[in-house]
């Protein structure tokens, strides 16, 4: 599915029915109840530590919202495992709108409301920090220095070493291994704590030029597109252009038109049984090999692996629909 017809689905529903739980035990990654919202497998609150981690997962496509309130005494710290389109915002505040590529951060203050609406499937690792232990790794990481201890709340930033900390306690750690993941958490808290925050030197591009780019990238995907294509429709130089864009976006153009290519893939991947090799020529690869490096960097997983898990969750759905046909 497009980003266009992700904006055009109209109404939303809960994420919760479609959310892949991860339960780990006490001391590693806790299961969200709700969205940003964790407690233990026996349903009470959570071991009062300086760093707990919990996982939401998301492969839904359809538009749904979410509202949490971080507790008064901890910073919530996200960090995008896969590149998803969301919009948070606060109030009538508008915090982050748009495609979100994966590694990119987010820091939620103590005590804030924030709302998520999803467009897109969706995996997130949070940090649960302590608001005391925070504010010491950002006095250590200052000390010394006579500029102010830098605000991070509502920070969003792409951030590559966040990223690799949150798929290293995924992908290569024992979720239930309290010290690794407490570990890991401690780097990625520090790492936050000695960011020195920059106003952006380049401005967004424009919304109304940023529709026509999306609008020519979703016709053209599957062709040879090239940057000065993409500039002359915005009305822009490239070097212009190729600022701009990701300064709205976080993504480099041509990176951007990979994500199209891969999101294309997905539906293809999940509603038939077309060849890979063939797959790939259809969203504009010319080399299996190089759609499937490509689609395993956006993703974490090999188009044929995808594909099988995909259709394992449509068959859950079918089963689970069926179930409750049979009640009534």
């Amino acid at each position: 599915m497009t980003l266009n017809a992700f904006n055009h689905v109209a109404g939303y529903r809960p994420s919760r029915i479609s959310r892949v739980r991860h339960d780990t035990g006490r001391h590693g990654i806790l299961e969200e109840q709700s969205w940003r919202c964790i407690s233990t497998a026996d349903g009470r609150a959570p071991i009062d530590a300086d760093i707990m981690v919990s996982r939401w997962t998301d492969p839904g496509n359809s538009c749904r919202r979410e509202d949490a309130v971080s507790p008064p005494d901890r910073y919530v710290v996200g960090i995008a495992l896969e590149t998803t389109q969301l919009r948070f915002t606060r109030g009538r505040r508008v915090i982050f709108d748009g495609i979100m590529p994966a590694g990119t951060l987010h820091v939620t203050g103590p005590a804030r409301p924030l709302t998520a609406e999803f467009f897109a499937p969706c995996d997130f690792i949070h940090f649960h920090v302590s608001s005391a232990y925070f504010r010491k790794l950002q006095d250590v990481a200052h000390a010394g220095l006579s500029e102010p201890v830098p605000d991070l709340n509502d920070v969003v930033v792409r951030d590559s070493l966040a990223e690799l900390l949150g798929r290293t306690l995924i992908e290569n750690g024992d979720a239930g291994d309290g010290l690794y993941t407490e570990s890991l958490g401690q780097a990625l808290v520090m790492h936050i704590a000695r960011m020195e925050l920059s106003q952006p030197a380049v401005r967004a591009l424009a919304k109304w030029r940023l529709k026509r780019v999306r609008e020519y990238v979703d016709a053209h995907f599957n062709e040879v597109v090239r940057l000065a294509d993409l500039a002359a429709v915005a009305g822009l130089s490239r070097m212009h252009f190729a600022g701009q864009f990701r300064a709205a976006t976080g993504y480099r153009p041509h990176d951007y038109l990979l994500y199209q290519r891969i999101e294309r893939a997905k539906s293809i991947l999940s509603g038939t049984d077309m060849p890979l090799a063939e797959v790939a020529l259809n969203v504009g690869f010319q080399a299996q090999a190089h759609f499937s490096t490509v689609f395993k960097r956006h993703t974490g997983q090999t188009p044929a692996r995808w594909r099988r898990a995909s259709m394992g969750e449509c068959q859950r759905s079918a089963i689970s629909q069926e179930a409750c046909t049979d009640t009534r």
